[in-house]
Parts: structure tokens; C-alpha cells; sequence
């Protein structure tokens, strides 16, 4: 009887012991967390997809961009826009198991945007360069990208419009990314989200 006794002693102990170390590694709500954490999670999740964002403009800038729109300047556009889809995705499964979805999920499409927007700008600044009849003007750097958001946001100011039929399947390619990634990225980011909310949920009902 002593022997059975202390055997269940160890056993509640040990089952304690694991309650309290899922407790202790189970973090709490972003809510909850002292104000100064939760502005330091905050501002490191900010500060790396601005990093980001910075550097992905100033190679937009600084880099040259000199060379003749081709057949090889179209096959790149299609690849960076499935490494846009592949790094969608990673975000999308890093959202999911991310201690602070939300958090994550701002920081997924702070990066996602900007590379979107300056993949095309970079086509249009090639396009027009290498064809000048492209668009109704010639386009800078910076026109490239007013151009793309202006596509983006459906505005259509119609100061800038493609005019050669290379240009315009160019911006019927990416008015299919935009409801891509207004629509259905938006969706998947939700329900990264929600997945992750409801695994926190769960692992809080476990501890």
C-alpha cells in the first residue's frame, strides 16, 4: 500500500510538472502582455518588412535597368511572380503557426505589396524604354510605379495608358494579380489567422 501510494505521489507530481510546464511555455494573448512587450513585438514586426520594403525601392532606384524589353524580360516577370506566389505561401504556413498571427500577418503583406507593385513597375520602365510607344508618354522610374498603383487601386486617371498590345496584356496580367492578391490572398491570410487563433486556443485549453 506505502509502495502504491508514493508510486501515485510520483505520478501527480510528474503530471503537475507537465501541466506546469506547458503553462509556463504557452505564451500569453498579445493583449496581454505588459505594454512595453507588446510595443517591442509590435515595432519588430514593423521594422523588418520596412527594412525590407526600403531595400526592395532603393535597388529599384539604384540598380540599372538598361536593358531592351524581351521575350527574356517576360519570362522573368513570370517567374518573379510565382516567387511571389511560393513566399505568399511560406508566409501564409509561417502566419498559421505563428505564436501572434495577426502580427505576422501584417508583416506578410507589408511585404508581399511592395514587391508586387515593383515587379510590374520595373516591366513598364523596361517596356517603355525599349518601345516608346508603349504608353502615351515616356515613363520614369517613379511614373512606373504611380502607373502600377494606379492600376492597382482601380483609379485610372487615364494620364498614363498603355497603347502597344504587349503593354496591355502586360496590365490585364496584373489586374489578374491584383484581385489575386486583394481577393484571394486576403482570404488565405484570414484564415492563416484564424488557424492560428484557434491553435492558441486549443494549446491554452491543454495547459
Amino acid at each position: 500500500m506505502r509502495r502504491l501510494s508514493a508510486v501515485s505521489g510520483v505520478d501527480h507530481l510528474s503530471h503537475g510538472l507537465e501541466v506546469g510546464d506547458t503553462g509556463m511555455n504557452r505564451l500569453p494573448e498579445l493583449d496581454d502582455l505588459p505594454t512595453r512587450k507588446r510595443r517591442r513585438l509590435v515595432l519588430r514586426a514593423l521594422l523588418r518588412p520596412t527594412l525590407t520594403a526600403t531595400a526592395l525601392v532603393t535597388a529599384y532606384y539604384v540598380l540599372p535597368l538598361d536593358n531592351a524589353f524581351s521575350v527574356g524580360t517576360a519570362v522573368k516577370l513570370v517567374l518573379g511572380l510565382l516567387a511571389v506566389a511560393v513566399l505568399f505561401a511560406w508566409q501564409t504556413r509561417s502566419i498559421a503557426q505563428s505564436q501572434y498571427p495577426r502580427l505576422k500577418a501584417a508583416e506578410a503583406l507589408a511585404v508581399t505589396f511592395p514587391l508586387f507593385i515593383l515587379l510590374f513597375a520595373t516591366t513598364y520602365f523596361l517596356m517603355a524604354g525599349s518601345q516608346s510607344a508603349s504608353f502615351t508618354e515616356p515613363l520614369t522610374r517613379t511614373d512606373a510605379v504611380y502607373f502600377t498603383v494606379t492600376v492597382f487601386s482601380t483609379v485610372g486617371f487615364g494620364d498614363i495608358a498603355p497603347k502597344t498590345e504587349p503593354a496591355r496584356l502586360t496590365v490585364v496580367l496584373q489586374m489578374l494579380g491584383n484581385l489575386v492578391l486583394v481577393g484571394f490572398a486576403a482570404h488565405v491570410l484570414i484564415g492563416a489567422v484564424n488557424a492560428g487563433l484557434d491553435r492558441r486556443k486549443r494549446q491554452g485549453q491543454l495547459g
